[in-house]
C-alpha cells in the first residue's frame, strides 16, 4: 500500500502542484503565528551535498531548471571540451559531484552568471585525498555536476514534497562547505577565536580551526543550546553510528594511497568531526549538557516511547549522508527510516520535521544566492517541512536559510529570544543577528495550524527506483 501511495503521489505531482502552490501562496498572507506552539518537537535532519536543481530541478511548479518544451535553456561552459553542457537526467546512484569550498562557491556563481560548475569540477578532478569529505576532492572522470535526478530516482523525497511542503528558495547559510555550514546550523555563525573560551575574541571565518584532540572546544561563541538550557528546553544531538574522533584539518592531510584505501575510510561508521560540531562549542560543556550528545539508537527509542526532546538534530555518517560518493538510495532509505519513526511515534501530532542538505556539493543550480553579509548566503539546497500541520503540496518561495530553523525554534520555545549578544546573556562578537535578517522568511508560513493533524505518510524504506547501481544498504 505504501509503495502504491509513493508511486501515485509522484504521478499526481504534475497535475496538482501548481494549484497547491497557488493556494498555499494565498494562505501564507496571514500566517497563524500563535499556532506555532502546537509544535512541541522539532526534528532537523541534515543531509549532505546536493543542490536544489540536482534533486528538484524538474519538480512541477517549483523554481527549477529553466526549460522550454522540456529542454533546458541554460548551457554551462565546459573549458576542457571548448563547448557548453546543458543539465541532463542522471540516474546514477553514485555520483562524483564537484569541489565545494568558499572559492568554488564564488567561482560557481561567477558574479550571478551561475556558470562555473563544470570548470571547477574539471579543475579539481585529479585532486585525490585521503578524506573524501574534503571539499577539494573529486574523483576522476567526466564531471557529472550538470546531472539531475528525477522523481522516479528519489520517489520518497518527491512524495514528501507532494504531500507536505517543498521550499524552493532555501540557501545554505554560508557560501562554503560542510564544516562552516554545520556551525551555522546551531549558532548562526562561523568564526575563528583567537583566545580559547573567549567569545569576544572571535571573528567571521569561512574555514575556522576544527576540533582536535588538543583543542576539543575551539568554538567559543554562543550556540542555540545555551539559550535552550537557559529556558529549560530539552534538546539532543543524535549521531548516526556514533562519532569519529577529532582529527587534523583537511588542508594538512596527506594524500591517499589509492581509491580502495580512500573508500574504505569513507565507509567507516560514525559521524566525522567536520559534521559533529556541537561538542566543539565551549558553552555545551560549561552548561553540563554533553550528555545530550547521543547515538541515533537513542533517537529511535525516544520516538517509539513518545519522549522526543523539544529539539532534535540528526547527523548522518558518511554512508548514509548522500555526500558523493555515497549512494543516493542509501541516504533516502536512512531519511525515510527516521521520518517513519517520527510518524509512528506518539509525538507525531506535535512534531515538525525540517529536512535539508548542508551544501550544494558542486552540483549545478541556476538561482543566484542573495547576499545578506560577508559570509552568506550560499548556493541553493533542497529543503522540506513535514508535519501533521504542514500545508499539503505547498511550495514555499520565501527566501530562507538554516537561520530560519533557529528562528522557528526561538519563536516556539524561547519566547522569541535570539542569539543576540546584546540580549542573550552571553556576549560574543558576531557581526549581526542572522535570525533577524530582513531577507529571511518565516517557517510559520508553511503550516496551517487550524487544520486537524494530518495522518502519517509511511513510505517503504527501500522503494523501487530508476537509479542505476542501487543496492540495499546493509545498515
Amino acid at each position: 500500500m505504501a509503495q502504491n501511495r509513493c508511486r501515485t503521489a509522484v504521478a499526481l505531482a504534475s497535475s496538482i502542484a501548481f494549484v497547491a502552490t497557488s493556494l498555499g501562496s494565498a494562505q501564507a498572507v496571514s500566517p497563524d503565528r500563535d499556532g506555532i506552539h502546537k509544535i512541541r518537537h522539532v526534528v532537523v535532519i541534515f543531509q549532505e551535498n546536493r543542490s536544489f536543481d540536482s534533486y528538484f530541478g524538474t519538480y512541477p511548479g517549483a523554481d527549477g531548471i529553466p526549460m522550454r518544451n522540456d529542454v533546458p535553456t541554460v548551457c554551462v561552459p565546459d573549458p576542457r571540451a571548448h563547448t557548453c553542457a546543458k543539465p541532463y537526467p542522471d540516474h546514477a546512484d553514485m555520483q562524483r559531484g564537484g569541489p565545494h569550498n568558499d572559492v568554488n562557491s564564488v567561482a560557481d556563481t561567477d558574479g550571478g552568471k551561475m556558470d562555473g560548475f563544470i570548470a571547477q569540477a574539471e579543475k579539481n578532478s585529479r585532486h585525490a585525498c585521503r578524506d573524501l569529505t574534503n571539499p577539494a576532492c573529486t574523483t576522476s572522470g567526466t564531471p557529472d555536476v550538470m546531472g539531475y535526478h528525477t522523481g522516479s530516482d528519489i520517489p520518497n523525497y518527491w512524495t514528501y514534497a507532494h504531500d507536505f511542503v517543498l521550499q524552493d528558495h532555501m540557501f545554505e547559510s554560508v557560501h562554503s562547505w560542510s564544516f562552516p555550514s554545520h556551525l551555522y546550523l546551531v549558532s548562526a555563525w562561523s568564526a575563528r577565536c583567537v583566545r580559547e573560551n573567549d567569545p569576544m575574541s572571535c571573528t567571521s571565518a569561512v574555514d575556522p580551526p576544527n576540533r582536535t584532540r588538543r583543542n576539543p572546544t575551539p568554538f567559543a561563541w554562543t550556540d542555540l543550546t545555551y539559550l535552550l538550557d537557559k529556558y529549560h528546553v530539552t534538546w539532543a544531538w543524535y549521531l548516526d553510528h556514533g562519532a569519529k574522533g577529532p582529527g587534523t584539518r583537511h588542508g594538512k592531510q596527506r594524500h591517499g594511497t589509492g581509491k580502495r584505501v580512500r573508500k574504505a575510510a569513507f565507509k567507516q561508521p560514525g559521524v566525522p568531526p567536520i559534521w559533529n560540531v556541537l561538542p566543539g562549542f565551549s558553552d555545551v560543556a560549561e552548561d553540563h549538557q554533553t550528555a545530550n550528545i547521543q547515538t541515533q539508537s537513542a533517537f529511535f527509542a525516544a520516538a517509539k516511547a513518545g519522549t522526543l526532546p523539544a529539539v532534535s538534530w540528526l547527523l548522518p555518517d558518511n554512508v548514509d549522508s548522500e555526500h558523493p560518493p555515497a549512494l543516493v538510495s542509501t541516504g533516502q532509505s536512512y531519511v525515510t527510516r527516521i521520518i517513519n519513526a517520527v510518524m509512528r511515534s506518539p509525538n507525531w501530532n506535535s512534531t515538525a520535521i525540517f529536512l535539508t542538505w548542508d551544501d550544494w556539493g558542486g552540483f549545478y543550480d541556476h538561482v543566484v544566492p542573495p547576499k545578506v553579509d560577508a559570509l552568506g548566503y550560499g548556493i541553493r539546497v533542497p529543503a522540506m517541512v513535514i508535519s501533521p500541520y504542514a500545508k499539503m503540496g505547498y511550495i514555499d518561495r520565501q527566501t530562507l536559510s538554516f537561520d530560519a530553523y533557529l528562528k522557528f525554534i526561538e519563536d516556539d520555545f524561547l519566547n522569541g529570544a535570539r542569539l543576540n549578544p546584546k540580549t542573550d546573556g552571553r556576549r560574543d562578537s558576531r557581526p549581526d543577528v542572522r535570525e533577524n535578517a530582513q531577507e529571511l522568511g518565516n517557517l510559520v508560513n508553511d503550516f496551517n495550524f487550524s487544520q486537524p493533524p494530518r495522518r502519517p505518510v509511511l513510505l517503504p524504506i527501500h522503494p523501487k527506483t530508476t537509479l542505476i547501481g542501487s543496492r540495499v544498504p546493509s545498515n
